[in-house]
């Protein structure tokens, strides 16, 4: 199934100080690249996005948001499909704000200043409150801490075909060699461009595509055994290891926390 653009809807305003789109992106569908004259957040309550800069592309999780400064040209899109909230802030109201795109984690109450602020969007409210609701999620925004990496992304073929091969089933073991086979590229030039367009090698990225999708899997409610076979690991124990390894915590811990910090708003 080829991506499919997403033609924005016409009469589109400046926000004054904050508008959040609400929009549901299908599966393989995207906003071509455009850039706007005000900051934007990206964001979604539910799935996957994917997300374009002329520096880099990668893509995140629920728990993770992207801020776009003014003026830069992006592209954002979804493999799996995903529950699109876009936040637009005036230039003037972002002035405090990074000067560069900037990953970072979503705490439990910018998540839900944002599902309300999407409530209060285009309702008469006389007493202020939709003003305060605009200035907490730009003091949020403030306090955010940046992240220091999420899951790179390639923005060709035939690095996009096995890259969404490989989200979509992450078990799948196929050699660099039967890679390129399949690619009808030779192991070493997958193995250049890879380097090249991704910033690390296959096998790097393969180990963080199942870190990634772990987290995704785990905050969607499923089980540490069942995440384990999902991702393809021998045993439960060894996704468990795997995981303190790269997170400092085990699958449980995280689970524990991560519905906690849910419940908290």
């Amino acid at each position: 199934m080829l991506w499919q653009p997403i033609t924005a809807p016409p009469g589109l305003r400046p926000p004054q100080p904050i508008t959040v789109r609400a929009q549901s992106i299908p599966a393989r569908h995207y906003f071509p690249e455009h850039s706007h004259t005000w900051h934007q957040l990206v964001y979604a309550i539910s799935g996957v996005l994917t997300v374009y800069t002329e520096a880099e592309s990668f893509v995140i999780t629920p728990d993770q948001a992207v801020w776009l400064p003014t003026g830069v040209v992006h592209r954002v899109g979804s493999l799996l499909g995903a529950a699109f909230r876009s936040l637009w802030i005036a230039d003037e109201a972002g002035a405090k704000l990074p000067k560069v795109p900037t990953l970072f984690m979503m705490s439990p109450l910018l998540q839900a200043l944002i599902v309300e602020a999407t409530e209060l969007e285009g309702k008469p409210e006389g007493d202020g409150y939709p003003d305060r609701v605009a200035a907490l999620i730009l003091d949020q925004l403030v306090r955010v801490q940046p992240l220091r990496s999420a899951l790179p992304w390639p923005r060709n073929a035939p690095l996009t075909v096995l890259c969404e091969a490989l989200y979509l089933d992450p078990a799948d073991d196929r050699s660099p060699e039967e890679w390129g086979v399949a690619l009808n590229i030779s192991p070493r030039t997958l193995a250049r461009r890879f380097n090249t367009e991704v910033g690390m090698s296959l096998r790097s990225w393969k180990r963080r595509l199942r870190l990634f999708r772990s987290i995704e899997l785990l905050g969607g409610g499923l089980g540490v055994t069942q995440v384990a076979m999902e991702l393809g690991y021998g045993s439960t124990s060894a996704f468990v290891y795997a995981f303190r390894i790269e997170m400092g915590i085990s699958p449980q811990a995280y689970t524990r926390r991560h519905v906690m910090a849910s419940a908290s708003p």
